[in-house]
């Protein structure tokens, strides 16, 4: 008889079941997988329009800078942008105060906001090591005051940690926690997770737990994803929506901050931020041992997006930090009016509000 080509119907039913898998497998990584940003200034890309510095390993920093001339100035100062912003979300220090002490601020986009390139390898030391650079290029001089707010808070610990040789002082605004921070009592973690409101708590979680499903999750639209990212109102304080009604109209700018993509800006912020880290800011040393600078930490009491419990915690662990509770305020209070100068000023001349 003659050898039979091909499979057989029974053959081909059995291998169904196999074939459907991995066409479903496939399908499911595909839905995972966030898709490539839009980097600035190349093809399909956004444009650029603001100047850019160089870094060692080729990426570009957007920056902007406000104040006084950099050639003019007695205290210059960098300021880190927090989530969901980019380098225009700069604190407004008044134009009266700017001349009269001679403040420069330099501003940037965080890698893959706005303009600035994106860093896939991202990490909390990568971007201390990102600011250090940004000051040798802009020729700030050996020191240099920092502040930052929201996630761009969180990240002046980093650079507590990694710089703290080129700093002068540093005034942390609101920062984001991680929950999973070493040196945090279970209750003092506990009650500040349970501020949160139920879709943040598995939106942080995954970005956690499983930063691989990240993207996925806050795209997906069958439960809602972080309430951050989809504006939730029930997240803003009383204060806080009467200021975003009051200033949020000048945001012209607001398109620049996702134009790289959600994943490559937000939620990647997300997965540094609330990932896993080999070390916790509550043991840090002090930065300043001989009183050269000082380290002030600004949190509203009515804040709903980042519990206020973690920063008082962390003041009260760290005695050498300067802490600011401000009893009525929520999470947007360094663009009120008058804080800006009110923060400056005790940063920059010590004066304790």
């Amino acid at each position: 008889m003659g050898r039979t080509c091909g499979l057989s119907a029974g053959s081909v039913a059995k291998r169904l079941p196999r074939i459907a898998l991995v066409f479903l497998v496939a399908l499911v990584y595909r839905q995972l997988q966030a898709p490539p940003p839009k980097i600035p200034g190349t093809p399909g890309g956004p444009p650029i329009t603001s100047p850019r510095i160089k870094l060692q390993d080729g990426r570009h920093l957007a920056y902007y800078e406000s104040g006084v001339p950099r050639d003019q100035a007695k205290y210059k100062v960098i300021f880190m942008h927090g989530f969901d912003s980019c380098r225009y979300d700069v604190i407004r220090v008044s134009p009266e105060l700017a001349q009269e002490l001679g403040i420069y601020v330099l501003s940037f986009d965080r890698p893959g906001y706005g303009e600035s390139d994106p860093h896939p390898g991202r990490t909390t030391k990568s971007l201390a090591l990102d600011i250090e650079q940004l000051a040798d290029a802009m020729e700030l001089g050996p020191k240099f005051y920092l502040t930052g707010f929201s996630m761009g808070g969180n990240v002046m610990w980093s650079c507590l940690k990694y710089i703290p040789h080129r700093l002068a002082g540093v005034a942390i605004l609101g920062p984001v926690a991680n929950y999973w921070w070493s040196g945090y009592p279970a209750n003092v973690s506990r009650e500040a997770w349970n501020v949160q409101v139920a879709q943040d708590k598995w939106a942080v979680g995954v970005a956690h737990h499983a930063p691989w499903l990240t993207y996925w999750w806050n795209t997906q639209k069958f439960f809602p994803g972080s309430s951050v990212i989809s504006f939730n109102p029930a997240i803003m304080s009383r204060e806080d929506m009467a200021l975003i009604q009051a200033k949020f109209g000048y945001r012209t700018y607001a398109h620049q901050v996702r134009q790289q993509g959600e994943y490559e800006s937000l939620h990647r912020d997300m997965v540094v931020g609330f990932g896993k880290w080999s070390w916790s800011p509550l043991e840090l040393e002090d930065p300043f041992p001989n009183g050269e600078g000082k380290v002030h930490l600004w949190h509203g009491a009515e804040d709903l997006i980042v519990p206020v419990g973690l920063s008082r915690y962390i003041s009260q662990r760290l005695p050498w930090v300067r802490y600011h509770e401000l009893p009525t305020a929520g999470h947007l209070f360094p663009i009120a009016d008058g804080m800006p100068d009110v923060i400056l000023k005790s940063l920059l001349l010590g004066d304790d509000e």
